[in-house]
This record gives structure tokens, sequence and C-alpha cells, in this order.
């Protein structure tokens, strides 16, 4: 028997809104079906590009399909952000977040975006402590002689950074505030440690990656690290925080996608990505490139942007950072 006109309205309209649901739901479950790019916003080399091949790979081996790093370097990382930005939101673009992605809103007066409203937050990778660090020649042997030889020498001692507004630049202007000494901060292009290791600057808020080497061969002093807790690959070395109350200043990494990007795709890469964390191997492998496995909810991962845009927001704005 035919359905009264009404009734046979309803019935079609329930199944039809069901449609994309369950459509929604088929294509998380089988999510990918193809190559997935994740866009990185520096060069091959760096150390985001070094810890986004290393979970594109492991990605591929737990997910069945490439995971292929597109380098787009330029402008802070502006420049892949935009890409991923203005990508379809079907899970086949993601963005490699990293630090900065939380203040470039406040460094950066006219971004084609809004990174809170235009990349959804997927899941955190790792956390990754700075160095406070100098050459062996440099009178100060901890950071209260550091502080108080400062003080003494106002406007003396150079600050290397990786640029403007770069952690290491943002990192030292919070050690300035709190501690309140005037580091001048020498802006590099490129890597600044070989003007540190020949002393034409002083010192340096850099990743432990990339000065460990120099600092177990005794051809730099680590003074303290940023993060609140001593860093595992270097456990004899005091935080900043033992000197500075309150002082905290890491590195993290994570994955975003565009704003759009269905929730059940982001709830997958996020419990995959959280559990190629919880593998020891990687976490060994994360360990020994300075860094700590952090996984996190997608609305975890929201928290640690919004509260970290807040933080360094007011430092860029103390310190008078602008990009020119």
């Amino acid at each position: 028997m035919k359905l009264p006109h009404r009734r046979q309205f309803l019935h079609l309209a329930t199944g039809a809104a069901a449609l994309p649901a369950a459509s929604r739901v088929a294509s998380a479950d089988n999510y990918p079906t193809r190559p997935v790019r994740i866009v990185v916003g520096f060069p091959p080399g760096s150390g985001p590009d070094i810890v986004a091949r290393l979970m594109g790979q492991w990605l591929s081996e737990r997910l069945g399909q490439p995971f292929v790093i597109d380098n787009r370097p330029g402008a802070g990382g502006n420049i892949g952000t935009e890409v991923v930005v203005h990508a379809p939101a079907d899970g086949y673009t993601l963005l490699f977040v990293v630090a900065a992605n939380a203040w470039d809103g406040t460094l950066y007066a006219n971004l084609g975006y809004d990174f809170s409203r235009d990349i959804a937050p997927v899941a955190t990778i790792d956390v990754t402590p700075f160095v406070m660090e100098v050459t062996p020649s440099f009178p100060a042997k901890t950071v209260s002689e550091f502080i108080a030889y400062a003080k003494a020498n106002p406007g003396k001692i150079n600050m290397a950074t990786a640029g403007i507004g770069s952690g290491p630049h943002v990192y030292g202007a919070l050690f300035n505030m709190m501690a309140a000494v005037d580091l001048v901060p020498v802006h590099y292009r490129g890597n600044p440690l070989p003007d540190l290791l020949a002393g034409q600057v002083q010192v340096f808020f850099g990743p432990i990656p990339a000065s460990i080497g120099y600092i177990r061969a005794d051809k730099l002093r680590a003074l303290a690290v940023t993060s609140v807790t001593r860093a595992e690959a270097l456990p004899d070395i005091p935080t900043v925080a033992e000197f500075v109350p309150g002082y905290e200043a890491t590195g993290w990494v994570g994955i975003g996608a565009p704003a759009s990007t269905p929730l059940e795709i982001i709830n997958k890469l996020n419990s995959d990505i959280n559990a190629i964390l919880t593998d020891p191997k990687v976490k060994e492998q994360l360990v020994k490139l300075g860094a700590v496995a952090m996984p996190m909810s997608p609305a975890g991962f929201g928290k640690l942007l919004a509260d970290e845009t807040e933080k360094w927001g007011k430092v860029i704005k103390f310190a008078g950072i602008k990009v020119e």
C-alpha cells in the first residue's frame, strides 16, 4: 500500500538526512583511500621537517597510504599555513603546526587568514624544551650569574635569534621581561650557532636537538632548559624557572586541518596519532631528538593553542616585536 503523500515525504526526508551522516562515517572508516599531503611551512632538513617526515612515515605504515611531505617555506611558516587554509577540507591536506602558529596573528598585521578560525586542531605530536646556552668563555656559569652580569652590563649582551618573531626571539624576550635584563636580539636568516660558537653573539635560546652535540662536546655551555621540568636529554641541566620563577617556553608541534574537515576524520587521525605516540620505539626516537611525545585530544590541542596565543601575544606586545 502507498504511503500518504505527507508520510511519504517525511519518510524520504528522514532517509535523505541520514545519508550524509552515514557517508561521512563511512568515509572516516575507510580514510584514507589515497595519498595524504602534510604541508610543512619550513625547508627540508629543518626541525619541523624532520619530525613531520617521521610522523608521515609512521602514519603511512599504520594507515596503508602515503603521507607525503610538501615543504612550503617562507614568511615564518605562513605560506604553508595559507596553502592549507585554502585546501579542500577532506582530510587529504594537513598542516604541520608549530608553536609559532599561535603567535603569528599578533606578530603579522596583515595575515590572509585567522589561524584559530581557519585551522582545526587535530593532534599534538611532541613538546621540545629549548636550552639557554653560551660559549664556554662567557663569564657566567649559572643563570643567576648570567642575570647579575646582564644587569651590570645592560645592552651589551647580544642574543642570537632565528629571525624576528622566531621561537628563540620570543623566548629570549620573555626572559628579558621576567629577569628584568636587556639582551639585544641579533636576527639570523640561517643558523646562528656558528657565530655563537665563535663568540660573536653571547647567548642563544635554541632548540635542544640543534645544540646537544656541541653541549656534550663542551663547545657550548648549557645554563638552563626552558621547560618547567628538566629535560630528559639533559638531565643535569637546571630549568630557567629554578632561577626565574614562572618562566616556561617550550616548542611543540602537531597536526591541523582546514576548518571544515569532517569531525569523524579529525577524530580518526587523532586516535591513530595518539596510538603511534604510545609506541616505546617512537617515544625513544623522539627523545633522541630532544623531544617528548605529547598526545592530546583535538579539544586539548585547541586549548593549548588558545593559551599559547594569549601568552605569547602579551610577550610580543610588551617587547614591541614587529615584522618589518
